[in-house]
């Protein structure tokens, strides 16, 4: 088993760039050939649903990873509470690989909470093993990545410092599954809350695979300048979660329940795209959405209307 994870390593060697200034270098290469053909030649964006978008139904995984296929996705980014629990009801994860190929998608992240970032060293050594296991689960469904966001942190500033070595740890550990971790920033933290935070730790790591998972919603929350995104090229920025917010409550105030379709707010959205295409590399566009209205509809109609959304505001993009 663990042979097999290094091979997969090793066929990722060539993915990502080096890090070590401002400006990544441009060296990320399409994810497959099945990728590329599924992208706009103007663009560079993969559509893919998050699973929290229809958490609220409350779906096994296989399921949802049906409704993602009809709906038109191109990929899917479970949460690993779900693969464990289809894994715990007697699933096949090596079937579920096969069905999720064979319906033409790819998993190009996955939803994780381990506390790998926070000072309690017991805490931490468990959050390292949690994250062992979930990067176990993500690499039996052909996953590529996985979140890693400050999770244990948000109410106590880890000084940046810090938070390189153990993400830089984080990474070191990642080689043996094949699975990239990518630091989450979270808006609503007390320690990467910023795009700017999470570039330092991802810059200072040095490690080829380093990378930030974004989103609109917590670049927003947490104060960060969407302009930022221009000097995030190449592999820096793989995955971006994308939704909207409205004008009110305040930005200090509002929470993810008050996130709503791409296109249906106030964000910036085709400057955030134009930012993402111009950077280089292929991006995968993840629809994450919390919020409760759409968790009350049926889910092939709410993943159907997310990615018409997606598709309307790239499509503002190819116009420009």
């Amino acid at each position: 088993m663990l042979k097999d994870r290094i091979s997969r390593r090793n066929a990722l060697k060539g993915i990502g760039s080096t890090v070590g200034s401002l400006f990544f270098l441009d060296t990320y290469k399409t994810y497959s050939e099945e990728a590329n053909k599924t992208t706009n030649p103007k663009t560079k964006f993969i559509f893919c649903l998050n699973t929290g978008t229809i958490r609220g139904q409350k779906l096994s995984l296989d399921k949802e990873v049906d409704i993602a296929a009809k709906a038109g996705y191109n990929a899917i980014e479970p949460w690993v509470e779900s693969i464990q629990r289809f894994k715990e009801s007697g699933g096949s994860l090596k079937d579920l690989a096969k069905k999720i190929s064979d319906l033409g998608l790819s998993v190009e992240s996955a939803i994780a909470f381990p506390e790998w970032i926070v000072d309690d060293e017991n805490r931490r050594r468990k959050g390292i093993e949690n994250l062992k296991y979930s990067m176990d689960l993500v690499s039996q469904i052909s996953g590529k990545r996985i979140a890693v966001p400050p999770a244990g942190a948000t109410n106590i500033e880890i000084p940046l410092d810090i938070a390189v070595e153990r993400y830089k740890h984080v990474l070191e550990i990642s080689e043996d599954f094949g699975v990239i971790p990518q630091l989450e920033l979270w808006g609503f933290s007390k320690t990467i809350h910023l795009l700017g935070q999470a570039m330092y730790v991802v810059i200072e790591s040095g490690h080829k695979n380093a990378c930030v998972l974004a989103d609109v919603f917590h670049m927003y929350k947490g104060g960060s300048n969407f302009n930022g995104l221009a000097f995030c090229g190449g592999s820096a920025i793989q995955v971006f979660h994308m939704n909207d917010y409205p004008s009110t409550p305040p930005r200090q105030e509002i929470n993810d329940s008050f996130r709503v379709m791409p296109g249906d707010g106030v964000a910036p959205l085709t400057q955030i795209l134009q930012c993402l295409n111009n950077i280089g590399g292929i991006k995968v566009l993840s629809l994450e959405l919390f919020n409760q209205e759409y968790w009350k509809m049926d889910p092939l109609e709410t993943a159907k209307i997310g990615l018409s959304k997606m598709r309307n505001v790239v499509a503002t993009v190819i116009s420009n």
